[in-house]
Protein backbone atom coordinates (compact mmCIF):
# COMPACT_ATOMS: atom_id res chain seq x y z
CA UNK A 1 0.00 0.00 0.00
CA UNK A 2 1.63 3.17 -1.12
CA UNK A 3 0.87 5.92 1.82
CA UNK A 4 2.29 8.65 -0.25
CA UNK A 5 0.06 7.58 -3.48
CA UNK A 6 -3.25 7.26 -1.08
CA UNK A 7 -2.11 11.03 0.69
CA UNK A 8 -1.93 12.42 -2.62
CA UNK A 9 -5.42 11.17 -3.86
CA UNK A 10 -6.88 12.19 -0.94
CA UNK A 11 -5.90 15.67 -1.26
CA UNK A 12 -6.75 16.16 -4.47
CA UNK A 13 -9.75 14.78 -4.38
CA UNK A 14 -10.34 16.69 -1.44
CA UNK A 15 -9.68 19.96 -3.34
CA UNK A 16 -11.37 18.74 -6.36
CA UNK A 17 -14.36 19.10 -4.37
CA UNK A 18 -14.12 21.76 -1.73
CA UNK A 19 -13.56 23.98 -5.08
CA UNK A 20 -15.46 22.71 -7.41
CA UNK A 21 -19.40 24.07 -7.88
CA UNK A 22 -21.94 23.10 -10.47
CA UNK A 23 -22.21 19.20 -10.35
CA UNK A 24 -20.76 16.30 -11.41
CA UNK A 25 -19.67 17.09 -14.85
CA UNK A 26 -17.67 20.24 -13.36
CA UNK A 27 -15.50 17.92 -11.31
CA UNK A 28 -15.05 15.19 -13.81
CA UNK A 29 -13.62 18.42 -15.66
CA UNK A 30 -11.02 19.10 -12.63
CA UNK A 31 -10.50 15.48 -12.41
CA UNK A 32 -9.32 15.17 -15.98
CA UNK A 33 -7.22 17.57 -15.44
CA UNK A 34 -5.58 16.45 -12.33
CA UNK A 35 -5.81 12.61 -12.88
CA UNK A 36 -4.97 12.75 -16.64
CA UNK A 37 -2.66 15.80 -17.56
CA UNK A 38 -1.02 16.35 -14.33
CA UNK A 39 -0.73 13.30 -12.27
CA UNK A 40 -0.82 10.58 -15.33
CA UNK A 41 -2.69 8.15 -13.45
CA UNK A 42 -5.59 7.50 -15.60
CA UNK A 43 -5.71 7.93 -19.69
CA UNK A 44 -7.60 10.06 -21.75
CA UNK A 45 -9.88 7.23 -23.22
CA UNK A 46 -10.27 5.45 -19.57
CA UNK A 47 -11.34 8.93 -18.17
CA UNK A 48 -14.44 9.56 -21.11
CA UNK A 49 -15.12 5.70 -20.18
CA UNK A 50 -15.35 7.08 -16.22
CA UNK A 51 -17.05 9.80 -16.87
CA UNK A 52 -19.73 7.99 -19.23
CA UNK A 53 -19.90 5.16 -16.32
CA UNK A 54 -20.20 7.88 -13.48
CA UNK A 55 -23.07 9.85 -15.11
CA UNK A 56 -24.94 6.33 -15.95
CA UNK A 57 -25.19 5.03 -12.39
CA UNK A 58 -26.86 5.80 -9.78
CA UNK A 59 -26.21 8.20 -7.23
CA UNK A 60 -23.58 11.91 -7.52
CA UNK A 61 -21.53 11.88 -10.63
CA UNK A 62 -18.51 13.37 -8.33
CA UNK A 63 -19.16 10.23 -5.90
CA UNK A 64 -19.11 7.72 -8.74
CA UNK A 65 -16.00 8.97 -10.87
CA UNK A 66 -14.49 9.39 -7.67
CA UNK A 67 -15.15 5.25 -6.58
CA UNK A 68 -13.64 4.42 -10.24
CA UNK A 69 -10.62 6.75 -10.09
CA UNK A 70 -9.84 5.94 -6.56
CA UNK A 71 -10.23 2.18 -7.67
CA UNK A 72 -7.86 2.35 -10.83
CA UNK A 73 -5.37 4.58 -8.65
CA UNK A 74 -5.01 2.09 -5.19
CA UNK A 75 -7.31 -0.36 -5.24
CA UNK A 76 -9.67 -0.66 -2.37
CA UNK A 77 -8.68 1.40 0.28
CA UNK A 78 -8.20 4.19 -2.57
CA UNK A 79 -11.60 3.90 -3.28
CA UNK A 80 -12.68 4.66 0.12
CA UNK A 81 -9.91 7.21 0.05
CA UNK A 82 -11.51 9.02 -3.18
CA UNK A 83 -14.90 8.91 -1.93
CA UNK A 84 -14.37 9.91 1.86
CA UNK A 85 -12.26 13.18 0.31
CA UNK A 86 -14.80 13.96 -2.00
CA UNK A 87 -17.64 13.77 0.09
CA UNK A 88 -16.34 15.34 3.09
CA UNK A 89 -16.43 18.88 1.53
CA UNK A 90 -19.96 19.13 0.54
CA UNK A 91 -20.81 17.59 3.70
CA UNK A 92 -19.12 20.27 6.17
CA UNK A 93 -20.02 23.50 3.19
CA UNK A 94 -23.99 22.45 3.80
CA UNK A 95 -23.42 21.61 7.69
CA UNK A 96 -21.93 25.38 8.11
CA UNK A 97 -24.74 26.88 5.46
CA UNK A 98 -27.70 25.00 7.15
CA UNK A 99 -27.18 26.95 10.67
CA UNK A 100 -27.07 30.08 8.85
CA UNK A 101 -29.26 29.33 6.03
CA UNK A 102 -31.69 32.74 5.99
CA UNK A 103 -28.89 35.11 7.04
CA UNK A 104 -26.88 34.07 3.92
CA UNK A 105 -29.92 33.44 1.51
CA UNK A 106 -31.08 37.01 2.28
CA UNK A 107 -27.76 38.71 1.43
CA UNK A 108 -27.99 40.57 -1.81
CA UNK A 109 -24.07 39.87 -2.35
CA UNK A 110 -24.18 36.43 -1.87
CA UNK A 111 -27.17 36.15 -4.43
CA UNK A 112 -25.02 38.11 -6.76
CA UNK A 113 -21.96 35.43 -6.18
CA UNK A 114 -24.00 32.22 -6.52
CA UNK A 115 -25.42 33.62 -9.91
CA UNK A 116 -22.39 34.54 -11.34
CA UNK A 117 -20.57 30.85 -10.16
CA UNK A 118 -23.92 29.50 -12.43
CA UNK A 119 -22.57 31.48 -15.44
CA UNK A 120 -19.02 30.05 -14.81
CA UNK A 121 -20.48 26.94 -14.23
CA UNK A 122 -22.03 26.94 -17.94
CA UNK A 123 -18.65 27.70 -19.27
CA UNK A 124 -17.02 24.49 -17.63
CA UNK A 125 -19.74 22.29 -18.37
CA UNK A 126 -19.34 23.58 -21.99
CA UNK A 127 -15.55 23.07 -21.97
CA UNK A 128 -15.56 19.10 -20.91
CA UNK A 129 -18.08 18.53 -23.16
CA UNK A 130 -16.67 19.81 -25.75
CA UNK A 131 -13.38 18.19 -24.42
CA UNK A 132 -14.70 15.12 -24.44
CA UNK A 133 -16.15 14.89 -27.67
CA UNK A 134 -13.42 15.97 -29.37
CA UNK A 135 -11.71 12.83 -27.94
CA UNK A 136 -14.37 10.72 -28.73
CA UNK A 137 -14.13 12.37 -32.51
CA UNK A 138 -10.26 11.82 -32.73
CA UNK A 139 -11.10 8.50 -32.61
CA UNK A 140 -12.30 8.25 -35.99
CA UNK A 141 -14.94 6.27 -35.40
CA UNK A 142 -18.13 6.93 -37.08
CA UNK A 143 -20.35 4.77 -34.50
CA UNK A 144 -19.27 6.70 -32.13
CA UNK A 145 -19.58 9.91 -34.14
CA UNK A 146 -23.29 9.48 -35.04
CA UNK A 147 -24.01 8.12 -30.93
CA UNK A 148 -22.73 11.59 -29.93
CA UNK A 149 -25.02 13.53 -32.62
CA UNK A 150 -27.88 11.73 -32.48
CA UNK A 151 -27.73 11.80 -28.41
CA UNK A 152 -27.35 15.44 -28.87
CA UNK A 153 -31.13 15.96 -31.41
CA UNK A 154 -32.65 13.84 -28.98
CA UNK A 155 -32.47 16.06 -26.05
CA UNK A 156 -31.82 19.21 -27.80
CA UNK A 157 -34.69 18.68 -30.59
CA UNK A 158 -37.20 16.06 -29.25
CA UNK A 159 -36.56 16.47 -25.69
CA UNK A 160 -35.97 12.72 -25.13
CA UNK A 161 -35.53 11.84 -21.43
CA UNK A 162 -31.85 11.33 -20.51
CA UNK A 163 -32.47 7.55 -19.34
CA UNK A 164 -33.73 6.83 -22.63
CA UNK A 165 -30.92 8.21 -24.34
CA UNK A 166 -28.79 6.66 -22.20
CA UNK A 167 -30.14 3.09 -21.72
CA UNK A 168 -30.16 3.53 -25.85
CA UNK A 169 -26.61 4.30 -26.10
CA UNK A 170 -25.64 1.48 -23.90
CA UNK A 171 -27.46 -0.80 -25.62
CA UNK A 172 -26.07 0.47 -29.52
CA UNK A 173 -22.72 -0.43 -27.35
CA UNK A 174 -23.67 -3.72 -26.57
CA UNK A 175 -24.57 -4.97 -29.89
CA UNK A 176 -21.61 -3.13 -30.92
CA UNK A 177 -19.61 -5.34 -28.48
CA UNK A 178 -21.94 -8.56 -29.58
CA UNK A 179 -20.97 -7.87 -33.17
CA UNK A 180 -17.47 -7.45 -33.06
CA UNK A 181 -17.41 -10.69 -31.17
CA UNK A 182 -19.27 -12.33 -33.92
CA UNK A 183 -16.79 -10.98 -36.22
CA UNK A 184 -13.84 -11.96 -34.85
CA UNK A 185 -14.85 -15.89 -34.24
CA UNK A 186 -16.00 -15.98 -37.93
CA UNK A 187 -12.45 -14.42 -38.93
CA UNK A 188 -10.62 -16.92 -36.70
Amino acid sequence: MDIKKLGKLFVTCFYISAFTFGGGFVIVTFMKKKFVDELKWISDEEMLDYAALAQSSPGAIAVNAAILVGWKVCGLIGMLVAVLATILPPMIIISIISFIYDIFITNPIVKLVLEGMQIGVAAVILSVSIDLGINVVKQKNILFILIIVGAFIADMVFNVNVIITILSCALIGIIKIIYDKVKREVIE
